[in-house]
């Protein structure tokens, strides 16, 4: 197995922006070579300032919405010939408003991101991975996996999802020489709020965490090889609240958070 902070060789989805774009870098700066991917074509520009870094970055465009991108980014990693030291698996996207108010065709698209996209691209460079006998995963879930998602239920149970997922996984994986990773950050200032349209939201307008500091959080925890991380401190103290709290409770709670504002007032 490689040695424990050694890392050659990574693949970065939603990689060029957010919390993806300081996982790319954060490995760079570790020395690791990348394969990064988006469905935007900014991911080029993203590979030539992580280049800067002094290591080699493949971008691929591709959507991993769906299985024709996934394989796309599957075949361009192998290709490379090269055995995969860290999979961060950060791609994702928010929906919020009311869950009958909101376009299938944009619900369809949260799921087949977050759910299977994530699920596949896991099932194809993870079985990769057992075979060379090591390597570090890290899933982007959040803390709004842990509660019911009043207008963004969709997007809360798709990060339900993540986040159990990763416990599995890592439980399956004992022994193999491969950890599993979860990262929960809470509200994180990206464009998340702008493309789920929820700035006009108590959560979208109130404070954020820095990307920075959230990929630091789960990069460190990656590298330990820790089960999961809670970045931030309040993040923390929600978590915990929510193995207390009723579901209708924390229903509520995440409804005055998520709901829009009328008239673009607070109340």
């Amino acid at each position: 197995m490689a040695s424990d902070k050694q890392l050659s060789f990574s693949v970065v989805t939603g990689a060029s922006s957010g919390i993806g774009l300081e996982l790319a870098r954060m490995a760079a700066q570790h020395g690791s070579d990348l394969v990064i991917v988006a469905d935007g074509d900014d991911i080029f520009s993203t590979a030539t300032e992580l280049a800067a870094l002094g290591v080699s970055v493949e971008p691929v465009q591709a959507d991993l919405a769906t299985r024709e991108g996934v394989n796309t980014l599957v075949e361009r990693v192998r290709a490379t010939g090269r055995p995969i030291d860290a999979l961060f698996a950060n791609a994702g996207r928010g929906l919020g408003n009311g869950f009958l108010d909101q376009d299938f065709e944009d619900i369809q698209r949260v799921i087949d991101t977050n759910v299977f996209g994530t699920t596949y691209l896991l099932h194809q460079l993870v079985n990769d991975m057992r075979r060379q006998g090591f390597g570090r995963v890290l899933l982007t879930g959040s803390i709004a996996g842990l509660m019911p998602g009043s207008f963004q239920a969709v997007y809360n149970a798709t990060k339900a999802y993540v986040d159990s997922f990763a416990y599995a996984l890592r439980n399956e994986l004992e022994d193999s020489g491969i950890t599993v990773t979860v990262l929960m950050p809470g509200p994180t200032d990206t464009d998340f709020f702008e493309e789920a349209d929820m700035e006009d939201t108590r959560v979208g307008r109130g404070k954020k965490d820095d990307p920075v500091a959230v990929a630091k959080a789960g990069f460190e925890a990656m590298l330990r090889g820790d089960g999961h991380e809670v970045s931030g401190f309040p993040n923390k103290l929600q978590a915990l609240m929510s193995r207390f709290l009723s579901d209708k409770r924390l229903a509520g709670m995440h409804r005055k958070l998520a709901e829009p504002l009328d008239d673009g007032k607070r109340h």
